[in-house]
């Protein structure tokens, strides 16, 4: 009789209720497993040996006190989450893809957009709202990105799908776009799109930050060959066709103090004496953004090249000395 019982509840939902039970990070006896279950002990042996034919590597151990519990394998088989710990992951990942926090990079996106795909709709709610309601401390270094933009981009990528979306330029042109999209690649500052533009036949490189209403068009395409080797590589190239910068600037600080309070990219200044140093380095940041990076290093500095960014700092003093006035 129980092996009738048994046969007639041998469903893959038995399974998954193991595989979630294995997860949890204790042993279980093979009788408390088949109690949970209601089915016989033999039963979860089966089950345990299918399981592990699927790749999920789980150990028995022999004696009174002996059971089953999942232990680390050769390769990552797919977890079970219950909702606390899905949304828990969502939101990690949602905070650290729109801060594009070095060493994270792509990776936490395809996760996100794989995560987002599956979620319920009031699990995807309830991570908006944990979301909305929390503020980072950041240090200003890169502009906030919409996680959905991330995980709809990200989509087209993986799925070698066109894509069309708004962008505005950094002069404030408006433009909209259909692209094929190649990678997404974070510079620890920001995320780029690197893509083939089909209205201009040409490869381009796009800040996410700058892109709205990003659309998958469900069009497939057939991967280009890019004209220089990976997408790191083809980032670099298409922005070495932007304008650069030789920016020159004295601080009157410590080299230390100046350092600490630049982003990386823009390298170490160099000390000129205890009390002040000076910064030579080249940027294609546009000098809107490195008048305000440089006005919040919090101390006087004085801009010695370039011509654009030196007429900058001047108009923006001059504005705020207005707004106090």
């Amino acid at each position: 009789m129980s092996a009738i019982l048994d046969s007639m509840t041998d469903t893959p939902a038995r399974l998954l209720n193991l595989l979630s039970l294995l997860q949890t990070p204790r042993e279980w006896p093979g009788s408390e497993l088949a109690d949970r279950l209601g089915v016989s002990p033999r039963t979860i042996r089966r089950d345990i040996d299918r399981l592990r034919d699927l790749g999920y590597p789980v150990e028995a151990t022999k004696g009174a006190v002996g059971g089953y519990r999942l232990v680390a394998g050769a390769a990552m088989p797919p977890l079970l989450l219950d909702d606390e710990e899905a949304v828990a992951i969502a939101v990690g990942l949602r905070a650290g893809a729109g801060h594009a926090i070095e060493g994270i990079e792509e990776a936490s996106v395809r996760a996100l957009a794989k995560l987002e795909q599956v979620l319920p709709s009031r699990l995807r709610h309830r991570v908006t709202t944990l979301q909305a309601a929390t503020l980072p401390l950041t240090r200003g270094d890169g502009a906030t990105i919409d996680p959905q933009t991330l995980t709809v981009i990200a989509g087209t990528v993986t799925g070698r799908e066109r894509l069309r979306f708004a962008y505005r330029a950094g002069d404030g042109a408006e433009t909209r776009r259909q692209v094929e999209p190649y990678r997404l690649v974070s510079t620890g500052r920001r995320w780029y799109l690197v893509a083939y533009d089909l209205q201009r036949e040409d490869w381009r490189t796009f800040r996410v930050d700058r892109v709205t209403e990003p659309f998958a068009t469900g069009s497939r395409f057939a991967p280009r060959e890019a004209p220089v080797g990976d997408a790191a590589e083809l980032l670099s190239h298409t922005m070495s066709r932007q304008q650069e910068h030789d920016v020159d600037v004295s601080f009157r600080a410590p080299a230390s103090f100046v350092a600490a309070r630049l982003p990386d990219h823009l390298g170490a200044p160099v000390p000129t004496s205890e009390d002040t140093c000076r910064l030579r380095t080249r940027s294609v940041d546009s000098v809107e953004w490195l008048a305000l990076r440089l006005a919040l290093v919090d101390c006087e500095f004085t801009v010695h090249g370039p011509q654009p960014l030196r007429d900058y700092v001047t108009d923006l003093a001059t504005r705020l000395t207005r707004s106090t006035a």
